[in-house]
């Protein structure tokens, strides 16, 4: 079934087409995938009892007190968090000034392209 190209488009969907991102929701969500990332990668290393495949140690250069060990695990998580937060954060609120910014462009040249002819009726 193909859906008609002249059926008019519902202002609800229009409304969650363009719905802003809530920033401290997607930052929250951001930071617990990567606070259970790290903790999930220093688990799976500490568990395994192999020699590392990845070198874990490397992110003691960015997570102040991490290392490969439990503690380092809960200090890496919470760091984690952290950054993942201000990641998340960031990100929705450069998405949400992108899409304010198009949409004014769009609606000014819509608004222009309607008054283009002004003069013409006087």
């Amino acid at each position: 079934m193909k859906p008609q190209s002249d059926a008019p488009v519902a202002d609800s969907d229009l409304f969650l087409a363009f719905a802003p991102i809530h920033k401290a929701a997607f930052g929250v969500a951001i930071g617990v995938v990567s606070a259970l990332v790290v903790f999930l990668l220093t688990a799976i290393v500490l568990l395994r009892h192999q020699e590392q495949v990845i070198p874990l140690e490397l992110l003691s250069v960015y997570l102040k007190g991490y290392s490969v060990s439990w503690t380092g695990a809960l200090k890496g998580a919470a760091w984690g968090g952290i950054g993942g937060f201000v990641f998340g954060w960031f990100a929705a609120f450069c998405r949400n000034l992108a899409l304010a910014i198009s949409l004014f462009v769009i609606r000014s040249r819509a608004e222009l392209a309607q008054t283009r002819d002004f003069l013409d009726h006087v």
